[in-house]
């Protein structure tokens, strides 16, 4: 049973790998073209470079269900055609054993899926958005910027705070800074507005070249008044963490599994919408396990004669299952955000449709073939 064991392990693995490493190259060298024509005098070629490499673990992250599908297919085909698998089946080899060997490698798969997409890709990411804020000016926030909420108790009553970012650059200073105060009963009572600023591990945000504009007594039934106030620097204290703060400012692949459950808890405290956020938690813990029904996918094409089709034409419909894995995984996470549906259930249902598809292939080659 160990000759078998790495008979599969070794030949599976190795295909699986040179599938990633020629999705890798192709994405690669797209996304190198697509950052060539950001280039200036600052933003080089070179750095275009680096930027495009640095995303590879995302990439590699998001491929490696359907590396894994078309490498034990390519595999399991190749077995089959050769009459290896037949050989294995006649010496005991039974369809119980087969999923079983198949079940450890893929989980062996997913655990890497896991580290990949936990810790190397939001590595990777963040490197990626430094540089490119380092060289192109600031990160690129949308046209309405980063919002953030917090909510403060005082010796004055409870204060809501709104608070807008416009840009951020490499060195984590914010820019284009505003923040709103409310009271309990939603009127406004100040807005600061502030060129620059840096918010440190105690929740302190230094502001720099800030304008503050008060409305004294907004409950009275005429206009307030308005004054302000100009300063060249000031500190204000919030309960927003540095983490929290970097959450909504960087790119959501930055996140890993635990960073967003805590972002999650940030939201639900601050009366926040937090679907795309949760809906991202539950792919981000599910999605390693994609690689598990992947192999599971791919065990039916060992039970398909030679005759029914070369090797070509089955790894043409691993590719194809893999991409129509990955199309319905974006559509139901663009639709449950639409819908309002259970984000759970959102990332575990291409999974397990094709889990079931999966199983009920193989109950019928099996019983049938």
């Amino acid at each position: 049973m160990k000759t078998v064991r790495r008979l599969f392990y070794v030949d599976i693995a190795s295909s699986v790998a040179f599938v990633a490493l020629a999705f890798l190259s192709l994405f690669f060298f797209i996304g190198f073209v697509d950052e060539l024509g950001d280039t200036n005098k600052t933003y080089t070629a070179l750095h275009a470079a680096a930027y495009a490499a640095l995303g590879l673990p995302g990439n590699l992250y998001e491929l490696m269900p359907i590396a894994v599908l078309i490498g034990t297919i390519y595999t399991l085909s190749r077995l089959a055609q050769s009459s290896e698998f037949t050989i294995l089946r006649t010496g005991g080899l039974g369809p119980g054993r087969a999923l079983n060997l198949l079940t450890s490698l893929g989980l062996a798969f997913a655990v890497l899926t896991f580290i990949v997409g936990d810790y190397v890709a939001p590595f990777a990411e963040q490197q990626a958005a430094t540089l490119r804020a380092t060289f192109k000016g600031g990160l690129n926030l949308g046209r309405t910027g980063a919002w953030l909420k917090d909510r403060q108790n005082t010796s004055q009553g409870e204060r809501n705070y709104s608070i807008n970012v416009g840009s951020a650059s490499s060195g984590g200073e914010l820019h284009d800074i505003r923040i709103f105060a409310f009271d309990a009963n939603g009127r406004m009572l100040e807005r600061i507005a502030a060129k620059g600023g840096e918010v440190d591990k105690q929740s302190r945000w230094t502001l720099s070249d800030v304008t503050i504009t008060r409305w004294e007594d907004p409950s009275a039934e005429r206009l307030p008044m308005a004054s302000e106030e100009k300063l060249p620097t000031m500190v204000w204290n919030g309960s927003l963490s540095a983490n929290v703060v970097s959450a909504a400012v960087l790119p959501l692949s930055t996140m890993s599994t635990v960073e967003l459950s805590r972002y999650i808890s940030h939201l639900a405290d601050n009366e926040q919408a937090a679907q795309q956020y949760e809906i991202q938690f539950w792919k981000r813990a599910l999605y390693p396990f994609a690689c598990l029904v992947m192999v599971g996918l791919a065990l039916p094409f060992a039970y398909l004669h030679a005759r029914g089709g070369g090797v070509s034409l089955k790894v043409f419909g691993g590719i194809m299952l893999g991409i129509s894995f990955v199309l319905l995984n974006n559509v139901a996470g663009h639709l449950g955000m639409l819908r309002n549906w259970t984000p759970w259930i959102v990332a575990a249902t291409p999974s397990l449709i094709y889990l079931m598809l999966s199983m009920g292939a193989f109950a019928w080659l099996v019983r049938y073939r």
